[in-house]
């Protein structure tokens, strides 16, 4: 006897959790409206996406050889203990950054292999955590699906960070921690004196700072907003400023145990006296940190491409919130999560104008995806059609990456490449005047640009100073590669450097053209490539040297 109809549609199975989860979050996406913060998929299915998305966008460099500092010190450390277990690197010397990123790194070429792509690859795990803690803290201050997508793809697609999603150093290591930490950390409406969240946030404050030691400012900051907040106020709420104080502190244990351990191996505290010179003692001239601050603002505001969502977010904040057909207005992030987000970024744009010699935009890397979480917020809030302002910011960070912007920065690998190329192939077991980061390049073949190394006589760069110096002994070399070390942009009128105090305090020079090289040290240029406005030229010399029998 076949069933009523009512009781043959009783009979199928009902769908799934899972499966009401994505319609709600099609239906979200197409309509544009909120979901409720529990109604969002979990994040195991969100992380594969990231994963999935950041290799694709980066599966054309995973194969490059490291560079820059990843062959300066992030590698040499990380190959030090993935073949001694010495958490104090030897062939390199230490610089007494924590030893997280060498563990992780040894980790996985343990289990995969010594291999570029095998780098990049547990790299870019790094970096898709850290999105993923750009997701949860999005949806969790703001509550808004869509929100909370732009904010990743947005802080996926900025040139900084989609560049360090694959490169070896220590900062997106930090950035990642230091997200998860700020997701436990900054208060959103709902939280409730108590919540045991914040010891979470001391965990991943402590893992921030055993990836590198300036991730200390972000808690150390919190720690400083809670006491402030708290003073003169009822004895509970001083009491709950403390307690968060202390949790926030309590990654000064691991890094304090790491420099004693450091100190007892080497005799050296905070690194070799040559790196804390360059990073710390000689940064202290306040002409200096006035000129570190103003890049470090542009850093933050305007770097780029970055200066497209916060013009828009500017103009946005003089609109009215739009409301909905009840008269509602969107989520906004919290007043005092606003607050806590604006002293980080002002208390990580000071500590990196105080600190560190040179101005290396990954050092505020996790705080790039706090400013575009406010723009996307207020974009959402303020703007109808807010969608059309985070497509034009994507557009702007896509550009970025494809188009030079009008200041200087460092080159890139594949002209390096061609180079040594050259030389390993026509001039192998010739001592090769360069600088660095070629000389290492030549000198150490497990960074994957030589099967065997060169003899290398090193210059710091190629101004006519030294140049004028490796004028002065030809005898010591046979070859030179010499290359762009900065990217020089065309002058504008809007141009972004102001070269006396870039010179004078952050190493800005200008390279002599390879044409200027060859005639100075009398040699032949036999192979030159130009890219844009990076260039590479190897010069043969072909002299006779004077030997005297004493």
């Amino acid at each position: 006897m076949s069933l009523p109809p009512e009781s043959q549609e009783s009979s199928e199975p009902e769908p799934s959790r899972l499966q009401r989860l994505l319609k709600l979050r099609l239906l979200a996406f197409r309509t544009g409206e909120d979901l409720p913060f529990n109604q969002t998929l979990p994040l195991w299915m969100i992380f594969p996406v990231i994963f999935a998305a950041l290799y694709l966008t980066h599966w054309s460099v995973l194969r490059l050889p490291y560079y820059w500092d990843e062959l300066g010190y992030y590698i040499p450390a990380a190959w030090d203990f993935f073949r001694t277990g010495s958490l104090i690197p030897i062939t390199t010397i230490s610089n007494a950054h924590p030893p997280l990123p060498s563990v992780y790194l040894a980790l996985w070429w343990k289990i995969a292999g010594f291999y570029p792509e095998v780098t990049r690859e547990a790299i870019l795990i790094v970096a898709s955590t850290g999105l993923l803690a750009v997701w949860k803290l999005a949806m969790r201050l703001n509550g808004n699906a869509l929100v909370a997508f732009w904010t990743v793809m947005l802080t996926g697609l900025y040139p900084i960070w989609f560049a360090q999603s694959t490169l070896a150093h220590a900062d997106i290591f930090a950035a990642a921690a230091t997200l998860w930490g700020l997701v436990y950390a900054l208060p959103d409406d709902t939280r409730k004196p108590g919540n045991r969240s914040i010891w979470l946030a001391a965990l991943w404050f402590s893992i921030a700072v055993l990836a590198k030691e300036t991730a200390v400012i972000t808690p150390i900051t919190l720690a400083a907003f809670e006491l402030g907040a708290g003073f003169r106020k009822p004895a509970a709420i001083r009491r709950r400023s403390w307690l968060l104080a202390l949790c926030y502190c309590t990654c000064l244990v691991p890094l304090a145990a790491w420099y004693g351990y450091h100190y007892a191996h080497t005799g050296f505290l905070f690194g070799n006296p040559e790196f804390l010179r360059y990073n710390a003692t000689s940064t202290f001239s306040p002409l200096r940190i006035l000129a570190a601050f103003g890049h470090r603002l542009l850093h933050l505001f305007a770097h780029m491409n970055m200066f497209v969502p916060v013009l828009c977010t500017t103009a946005a904040m003089v609109l009215d919130p739009v409301k909905d057909e009840n008269g509602q207005t969107q989520n906004r992030v919290s007043f005092p999560a606003q607050a806590r987000i604006y002293v980080l970024l002002l208390a990580n744009a000071l500590e990196f104008s105080v600190l560190g010699g040179a101005l290396l935009t990954r050092y505020l890397l996790p705080m790039y995806p706090l400013v575009l979480l406010i723009a996307v917020s207020t974009f959402h809030r303020r703007v109808r059609y807010w969608q059309l302002l985070t497509a034009f910011s994507a557009a702007a960070f896509v550009a970025a990456l494809f188009i030079n912007p009008p200041y200087a920065f460092a080159p890139v690998i594949r002209l390096h490449q061609q180079a040594i190329h050259q030389l390993a192939t026509r001039y192998p077991g010739s001592t090769v005047l360069t600088a660095w980061p070629v000389s290492d390049e030549l000198t150490r073949p497990e960074l994957g640009y030589v099967a065997s190394p060169f003899d290398v006589e090193r210059l710091e760069d190629f101004t006519a100073t030294q140049i004028d110096r490796a004028a002065q002994d030809p005898g010591g070399y046979s070859t030179a590669l010499i290359f762009s070390t900065k990217e020089d942009p065309v002058p504008l009128p809007f141009h972004l450097n102001s070269f006396a105090l870039d010179e004078q305090y952050f190493g800005m020079h200008h390279d002599l053209s390879p044409g200027a090289v060859a005639r100075q040290l009398g040699g032949d240029i036999v192979w030159q490539r130009s890219d844009d406005l990076e260039w590479a030229a190897v010069i043969r010399f072909h002299r006779t040297v004077e030997a005297q029998l004493h």
